[in-house]
């Protein structure tokens, strides 16, 4: 639920801090103070287009938030695991609106799309008033709203389950039908898997090829280097580097007790020596491995001449000629007996189907039951509320869905007629403000405790009523309010009796700017603001007593 609201700069509001709790809340407040504001806070934190007429004037910016508080097993909590932004369960919606028209959302601190910040607060918050925004407008949410009414988790999971069955099955159907002539295809891959194969595509194989090759390439050049090599080092025609080095050593060996670093240049020397043996080995032995042969060079050519050519068919390296090939054998392996496969596939389309359709009347069965009760019980609360003779339908429509629809069979539209004698009309075309509040109340007390969302906010619900009307409708948003936090903009006494914790908003002219405030209203604050409420701007005796009275007949 809702637990803080932060407002600064926003319309004539400079600052003000609300606390919320369980229950009814009540905002009351004279015409124009600025009772609506709060509510459209919220819309705002809710993701309705930015709008910079809403920044104080003379601020720079107008900044909103909101925290929650969830229970462990709240939508919420999941959608913000879901998006990486949970906080040890914390739930904090703020949004800046800046004067020159931008503006910027945060969730939990951390900068989100506006888009992500309506997705999540249509979890948190519904607002219900004469504003475009109103979740219960849209015809998904009706959908929702129907089946929580209905109870129809389980068959509505039954339907998105046989649709993800039928769905995948018809995709592995169009991917094997756009492979087009399976027979050919398999020819094809054949021939080159084949063409592959006949070499050692291994890149360890092709790198000692290539060193091969370039062994051959090169023989004659790398013999007269070891040859040459040989003769400098160890050779006896001319004085070499084994016959220098010793000659070296035994010259200094005579005079090293005159100077005792020589032993360490010796040491050196010696060093030098060994290294000189081990090279001479090798160089040695790498000269025994040496051999002109044009028929290993002519083949090793061939060899890397195929290969060049497979790896510009198939535009890759030639080391990654073994890939293509595994590549190539795995699609084999998929569309080896995919003519079965879609024979097989047509047979099993037809069942998933028959069981999506199976599901989905189940679906529809549970809703068209539900839908009865529910437009039974709404119209009966939408006459109790003021407009006698109204009504509520809940028409289901059939889905026009060109793929399997986890949704079901149909989708729903609210229909109602808020007088007798009216034809009913969608819901979203209801024209009258106060008249689609109170009907949104009506459908949300006749859905008690179906609703997912916890907190639900009602602007200027009894617009048009008084009286013994503006009791009922109190009296029903109290008892909505011991299921889910309720927020009410009311203008009428017998309302704000009703709540279990009332704000008043009051404006005044601060430093020849008119600014709004809000405050919470102990209970003899209460009354005075009852009082004003039942008797206008000079509060009498009489109306005092009589706020005392409503206040006492609440239960």
């Amino acid at each position: 639920m809702l637990r803080h609201l932060t407002i600064k700069d926003f319309a004539v509001v400079r600052a003000t801090d609300m606390e919320f709790g369980p229950g009814m809340t009540v905002i009351s407040g004279e015409t124009g103070a600025g009772k609506s504001l709060l509510v459209d806070a919220l819309g705002f934190l809710s993701g309705i287009r930015a709008d910079a007429g809403m920044v104080r004037h003379g601020a720079q910016r107008a900044e909103l938030s909101a925290e929650f508080d969830l229970t462990s097993k709240a939508p919420a909590l999941a959608w913000l695991a879901e998006h990486a932004l949970d906080e040890a369960g914390a739930c904090q919606l703020r949004r800046v609106l800046r004067a020159d028209g931008g503006s910027r959302a945060w969730i939990n601190g951390r900068a989100v799309p506006v888009s992500q910040l309506a997705e999540l607060s249509g979890l948190l918050v519904e607002i219900h008033g004469q504003h475009e925004h109103q979740a219960l407008l849209s015809k998904s949410s009706q959908l929702a709203l129907l089946d929580a009414f209905a109870g129809s988790d389980a068959q509505l999971a039954a339907v998105q389950k046989a649709a993800a069955t039928w769905n995948g099955l018809l995709v592995e159907r169009e991917r094997l039908t756009a492979a087009g002539d399976v027979s050919d295809r398999l020819n094809y891959l054949q021939h080159q898997l084949e063409e592959l194969r006949r070499e050692d595509l291994a890149p360890a194989a092709i790198e000692t090829l290539v060193a091969s090759h370039r062994r051959q390439a090169h023989a004659s050049t790398l013999i007269q280097a070891c040859d040459d090599g040989l003769a400098h080092l160890s050779g006896d025609d001319d004085p070499s580097a084994a016959s220098l080095l010793l000659r070296t050593r035994g010259e200094l060996a005579r005079v090293l007790n005159h100077e005792p670093r020589l032993a360490e240049v010796d040491t050196l020397l010696e060093g030098a020596q060994i290294q000189l043996e081990e090279a001479l080995g090798l160089l040695n032995q790498i000269r025994d491995d040496l051999e002109i042969d044009p028929d290993q060079l002519e083949q090793a050519e061939r060899r890397l001449t195929r290969l060049h050519d497979l790896a510009r068919k198939h535009r890759v390296a030639p080391e990654q000629l073994d890939e293509v090939a595994n590549r190539i054998e795995q699609e084999l392996e998929g569309l080896r007996g995919a003519g079965e496969r879609l024979a097989g596939l047509n047979t099993e389309i037809e069942a998933a189907r028959q069981g999506w359709k199976t599901a989905a009347a189940a679906l529809t069965k549970a809703r068209t039951k539900a839908a009865t009760t529910l437009a039974k019980k709404t119209s009966a609360l939408i006459g109790e509320l003021g407009m006698g003779g109204g009504k509520l339908e809940v028409q289901l429509e059939p889905a026009e869905a060109e793929r399997p629809d986890p949704q079901g069979a149909e989708r729903v539209e609210l229909l109602v007629a808020a007088n007798a004698g009216q034809p009913p009309r969608p819901l979203r075309k209801v024209a009258s403000g106060g008249e689609l509040s109170r009907i949104s109340l009506a459908i949300e007390v006749a859905a008690l405790g179906s609703d997912a969302v916890p907190t639900m906010i009602f602007d200027e619900v009894d617009s048009g009523i008084g009286g013994a009307v503006a009791d009922i409708v109190g009296k029903k948003l109290r008892d909505l309010g011991r299921e889910r936090q309720v927020l009410c903009v009311t203008h009428q006494p017998q309302v704000a009796a009703q709540g279990h914790a009332h704000y008043r908003v009051s404006k005044a002219p601060v430093e020849g700017m008119t600014q709004s405030s809000v405050e919470a209203l102990d209970a003899k604050a209460r009354q005075e603001e009852l009082a004003r409420m039942l008797g206008g701007v000079q509060v009498s005796a009489e109306a005092r007593a009589a706020a005392g009275k409503l206040l006492e007949s609440v239960d």
